[in-house]
């Protein structure tokens, strides 16, 4: 498993060099979060566990957890010896995670793996054209493998490693590293730094044609030279923020010569229980979890101002993983499978405790998109035996009401969600802090829509499809239908075939206004097996594809009704958009038919 760096920060030292050497820039502050929600997410915040190849505990929790990590360490693309060299272990544990009804997000995490030696030695392996030629062939394969699977995968890249990189190359991104050496065709255009090292990722997904695949960029909190999450707490956040996107910024945070950037950032709140690093090295690692602590103390407080900041000097929203799940009621032992073994921590507390809807707010307006629990390391806790003084597990007890009930929205760009006290933390596009406009009315209702006789643009169907189509296996062919209208005498019928996953309605380049709010109305049969109903925007290259939407669990609709849904696009929207439409997901075979009508902005 993966070792950590951040508890010898003492014995390293992070020589600066020339702003000259880093030309990234450093994006001016705002108060709302900042970037899209990555296309192929749901725009909720996401809950997932650590679980290996083949195990079932996720699937049989009863739990609808939304996302399922491992790690692909060196030696995954032949299963470790055990199979061909074709990456199809890898594809399996995609296609498992998948058909459990999980997102599948493998940590990629080979460099330490190579040979040549471990953490330390980052650097001289990225200098190893051999190595780098093996290593990123293995990064192509995977590539390919998540391709022909089709859906949505979520990639985190390389924990520690850019870290590590800037720490051994005195934060010098043109530093030699081998890439267009390697001889692969692909790279041959690349810069042979450390730089062109990082764009090496995102180049390859782009060969291939990997465009279901979302990479995440690892940050450590002491990538700057100062560990901000336990050891450097009262030094100002803003300057080591800089430091870290400066060098991040040619290796693929920023616009680069490859027409595309990593789509989120990566974060480990801790990799291992607090108390274990407590009781078996004398560290203090626990974070305050009071809502008044100072930023310049250590607490999750600190941390998220962290995130915040590197949200808006980078754009991009965060993966938070490999949380650790110790709780109060943990015994401090080595985790030998009995009840409350392993170590005390606060992390599933804080965001699962009473006041957990408070902290989840908090971090999504930090930017936050994920929240991903499992332990870094042996005899550490786990939520298998996890249980709280209740005596019921205590992850799996808190997370399933929150999931079942739909979770949280996730703020739009630009916006953040308002507090449980009622305070609005800077309100979202186009409602009071929550919603886009409103979600969930019946016909008439709220949303910001009307009954299509005084908008300025839509659809109503009256004389056909009006262009729009169904994608995915789950919907058949859409028609014009006077089965059901909430306007006129017409409306789209979208049915199903009988397949379980995700389908989408859609309509290209439909002439939106910016920052118009679009209201769509949709009629659920009661009995249906639809779970979830996203309303989505989709803008085109010159918007960066940045996707807006607004995913709505079915329990916030009405069956047998017309239903408003609204999506709100942001002010700098470009137009024409590229795509408007719905996703709408299902959790069993259903062969009834929906009906969409009267959209109008």
């Amino acid at each position: 498993m993966r070792t950590t760096l951040r508890r010898n920060l003492g014995a390293l030292a992070l020589a600066c060099v020339a702003l000259a050497l880093n030309p990234a820039p450093v994006f001016a502050q705002s108060s709302g979060v900042k970037g899209p929600v990555p296309t192929g997410l749901p725009n909720r915040l996401l809950v997932g566990l650590f679980e290996e190849a083949g195990q079932v505990w996720m699937r049989d929790s009863g739990v609808p957890w939304d996302v399922r990590y491992r790690y692909f360490t060196k030696g995954w693309v032949d299963n470790w010896g055990w199979g061909s060299r074709d990456g199809s272990w890898g594809k399996a544990f995609l296609q498992e995670s998948e058909a459990q009804g999980f997102l599948p997000a493998p940590v990629f995490y080979q460099l330490y793996g190579e040979s040549g030696g471990g953490e330390g030695e980052a650097l001289v392996k990225v200098r190893n054209a051999a190595t780098m030629r093996t290593y990123f062939g293995d990064w192509k394969i995977l590539m390919q493998r998540a391709k022909e699977h089709g859906k949505p995968v979520l990639l985190l890249v390389e924990p520690d490693a850019f870290g590590l990189l800037q720490h051994q190359t005195s934060a010098n991104p043109q530093a030699y590293a081998a890439v267009a050496d390697t001889g692969m065709p692909e790279l041959a255009a690349l810069p042979n730094t450390v730089a062109g090292w990082g764009l090496a990722f995102l180049q390859l997904r782009k060969a291939v044609g990997a465009n279901n695949v979302i990479l995440g960029l690892h940050v450590s909190a002491w990538a700057s030279g100062k560990d901000i999450s336990c050891c450097s707490i009262t030094d100002p956040l803003q300057p080591e923020v800089d430091k870290v996107v400066r060098f991040l910024g040619p290796l693929g945070l920023t616009t680069n010569a490859t027409g595309a950037t990593f789509d989120v950032l990566v974060g480990d709140p801790l990799d291992r229980d607090a108390d274990f690093y407590k009781l078996t090295q004398g560290q203090d690692v626990w974070w305050n979890a009071s809502d008044t602590a100072a930023i310049a103390s250590r607490s999750f407080n600190r941390y998220a101002e962290w995130l915040r900041l590197m949200n808006q000097s980078s754009g991009k929203r965060w993966v938070l993983w490999q949380i650790p799940l110790g709780n109060s009621s943990h015994r401090n032992i080595s985790n030998d499978g009995s009840a409350r073994a392993g170590y005390r921590d606060n992390r599933t507390e804080y965001f699962f405790g009473p006041t957990g809807d408070l902290h989840r707010r908090k971090f999504a307006n930090s930017g936050v998109l994920a929240l991903l629990f499992g332990a870094g390391a042996g005899g550490q806790s786990s939520y298998q035996n996890d249980q709280g003084t209740d005596g019921q597990p205590y992850l799996k007890s808190r997370a399933r009401p929150f999931l079942e009930a739909g979770g949280l929205t996730l703020p739009a760009t630009g916006s953040t969600l308002p507090t449980p006290d009622g305070g609005t933390g800077g309100g979202t596009d186009g409602g009071t802090g929550g919603t886009d406009g409103g979600t969930g009315g019946t016909d008439g209702g709220t949303g910001g829509g009307t009954d299509g006789g005084t908008s300025t643009g839509g659809y109503g169907f009256e004389s056909g499809t009006e262009g729009w189509s169904a994608s995915g296996a789950v919907l058949g062919a859409v028609t014009s239908s006077t089965a059901r209208a909430q306007s006129g005498t017409r409306s789209l019928a979208v049915p199903f075939s009988g397949t379980s996953g995700t389908g989408v309605v859609s309509v290209p380049s439909p002439p939106v206004p910016r920052g118009a709010s679009v209201t769509l109305r949709l009629w659920i049969p009661t009995g249906s097996a639809i779970t979830a109903v996203q309303p989505f925007a989709l803008e085109g290259a010159t918007g960066n594809w940045r996707y807006t939407g607004r995913w709505t669990a079915i329990s916030e609709l009405q069956l047998g009704n017309w239903n408003t849904l609204t999506v709100t696009l942001p002010s700098d929207s470009t137009t024409p958009l590229y795509q408007l439409g719905a996703e709408l997901t299902t959790s069993g075979g259903w062969t009834g038919t929906v009906h969409l009508d009267t959209i109008a902005w």
